[in-house]
C-alpha cells in the first residue's frame, strides 16, 4: 500500500464530478505533508501518468486534476474516468493485447485557466495592430 493510496480512496469515493481541496485537505486525507515540490512547481500536479505516483493515485481513481491555484494552495479534481487519462496526457503504455481504455470527453482541457492572471496588456496597447508584439 503507497504513501499516496489514501488520496486515491477519498477520491474514488466522492460522489461529484468535481472535487475542490486545498493543499491542507490533500495532507489530511494522506495523514502527511505534500512534498515541498508541490507547492512551489505547478507541473508538479500535470495530469503526466510517469510524474509521480501520487499523479497515478488520481488518475487510477479517475480524476484529473485541473484550476490549480498555487498562490492560494487549492485545485480542484475532475473525474474523467476510472483508470483512464485525460485527453492529449501521456499514459502509460499498455501490452498489445490490451485494448485502449475508453476516455470519456472532458469538458474542459485540465489546462483551462492556467495561466489565469499570468498574462497582462499593458493600457493602451492594440494586439490588433500588425507587428505589435
Amino acid at each position: 500500500m503507497g504513501k499516496y493510496d489514501a488520496l486515491g480512496r477519498y477520491l474514488a469515493a466522492q460522489p461529484a464530478d468535481e472535487v475542490p481541496i486545498t493543499f491542507g485537505e490533500i495532507e489530511r486525507v494522506l495523514g502527511i505533508q505534500l512534498p515541498l515540490s508541490a507547492r512551489k512547481h505547478r507541473p508538479w500536479w500535470s495530469n503526466n501518468a510517469r510524474n509521480s505516483v501520487m499523479t497515478q493515485a488520481w488518475l487510477d481513481a479517475g480524476f484529473a486534476t485541473e484550476q490549480v491555484d498555487m498562490l492560494r494552495g487549492k485545485l480542484v479534481f475532475r473525474r474523467v474516468g476510472a483508470g483512464s487519462v485525460p485527453v492529449g496526457m501521456p499514459a502509460v503504455p499498455q501490452a498489445p493485447s490490451q485494448p485502449p481504455p475508453i476516455l470519456r470527453a472532458v469538458k474542459r482541457h485540465p489546462l483551462f485557466g492556467a495561466l489565469k492572471g499570468l498574462v497582462r496588456v499593458a493600457p493602451g496597447a492594440d494586439l490588433t495592430e500588425p507587428g505589435a508584439h
